[in-house]
């Protein structure tokens, strides 16, 4: 792997135009044995800083501009000034310095040869580097899908509770309803016993009104038991669908946490293969060291999204 470019202000200008992470990562390969492999935790930081201050491109951004350059030497705590670097740079024969990529600051900070770092080597295992590296994107895509599924089953189980909150509430108001029909039915059982009794004692007028009173009762429940027994069917309604809705809501959100589960498992497979073939990897020699170190610590911070128990890492 080369850059192109017919000398070595062409291929600096074309290492500029990598990623800030590529940046860093052939920066990293270059020098990995000499001192790079000490500062690797610097340069990750290095990078996350421009892609956060890269308020256009970010992770896909390649240099900063003047003022997000200044915003950068602050983050890290430099005294250096955008001015001295892009001097300094020119004092080695580096003449394209109004934007800042990432390669020109590391070049600057750690006083390396330029002209090495762009004809550097970058390990004779690149297929197996690349290998490692889809494998760190499907396990990124596996814990998204652990995101993705751990939500859902949140929200599941949050309905799931609601609508078992709304069944016995339903149950609740049913029970209320039955009490109130009960009521009703007994007064108007023991009217129509008292019309009964009248109408068969006392004088013939009383037994009469008595008689018509009753017949009347007996023609049509009162309006207060009807109104109850509408109620209470309502109620047997409502609590019978709220039922159903609830065994329902129950069976889906089981579903979603079985789902969640599978998908954490399957992410840890995943990791545990990656990191497997990643040590695998970097036993050999002529590995691009940086970019396996790149790899391993993605995959690092991808266990942030696996639980604790299945060897995930608290987010800090």
């Amino acid at each position: 792997m080369s850059l192109n470019g017919s000398n070595d202000d062409e291929k600096l200008d074309n290492l500029s135009n990598y990623t800030y992470k590529n940046q860093a990562i052939w920066f990293l390969n270059a020098f990995w044995n000499s001192f790079a492999e000490k500062e690797a935790e610097n340069i990750w930081t290095y990078v996350h800083h421009c892609n956060d201050l890269d308020l256009q491109d970010h992770e896909s951004g390649n240099h900063l501009d003047e003022m997000m350059a200044h915003r950068f030497l602050e983050l890290i705590h430099s005294t250096l000034t955008v001015r001295e670097m892009r001097e300094g740079l020119r004092a080695v024969g580096i003449s394209k310095v109004k934007s800042v990529p990432l390669i020109n600051f590391l070049i600057f900070k750690f006083k390396v040869d330029w002209h090495k770092l762009v004809n550097a080597s970058q390990g004779d295992n690149q297929e197996e580097v690349e290998k490692a590296q889809n494998m760190l994107n499907e396990v990124m895509k596996a814990l998204e899908e652990v995101k993705a599924t751990a939500s859902a089953a949140a929200k599941a189980e949050t309905e799931a509770i609601n609508a078992e909150n709304a069944a016995k509430r339903a149950k609740a108001e049913l029970e209320e309803a039955l009490k109130a029909l009960h009521a009703e039915e007994e007064a108007y059982n023991n009217k129509k016993a008292e019309l009964e009794k009248k109408s068969q004692e006392g004088g013939v007028v009383s037994r009469n009104k008595a008689a018509n009173e009753l017949a009347q009762l007996l023609a049509e429940d009162p309006l207060p038991l009807r109104r109850a027994k509408i109620t209470q069917e309502a109620a047997v309604k409502k609590a019978e669908k709220t039922a159903k809705a609830a065994e329902e809501a129950t069976a889906s959100a089981k579903s979603a946490r079985l789902a969640a589960e599978a998908a954490v498992e399957d992410a840890v497979r995943q990791v545990q293969e990656a990191e497997d073939y990643l040590n695998e990897v970097k036993s050999k020699p002529g590995s691009a060291a940086g970019a396996l170190w790149w790899i391993d610590r993605e995959l690092h911070e991808q266990k942030k999204y696996l639980p604790a128990s299945k060897g995930g890492i608290a987010k800090k």
